[in-house]
């Protein structure tokens, strides 16, 4: 059975993705990439095993040239609020 035959809601996606690792892009140039335990009807969720990474735009007062700043860290366990969630990306599925 596919896994396309099995969602019918958008909520269907997430919870074909439990205990698997997904990609959530946040607001303010947020990545979360992580192991999703839980999941409730707001999009709250909790995650282990986190990676975040985080994008900035830094300007130079002198020359005015922007650049990206990236910095990462990891998180052992993550209760996400769903208000931030832009976007919930399940794991790549290979037949």
């Amino acid at each position: 059975m596919s896994v396309s035959s099995v969602i019918e809601q958008p909520l269907d996606l997430i919870r074909a993705s439990l205990d698997e690792r997904v990609l959530i892009k946040m607001k303010a140039d947020r990545e979360l990439r992580g192991t999703l335990h839980a999941y409730d009807q707001h999009l709250n969720m909790v995650l282990g095993n986190v990676e975040e990474t985080i994008n900035e735009i830094v300007v130079n007062d002198n020359t005015n040239e922007q650049t990206v700043k990236t910095t990462k860290r990891k998180i052992g366990m993550l209760f996400l609020r769903g208000d931030g969630v832009i976007l919930v990306s399940p794991p790549l599925r290979t037949k």
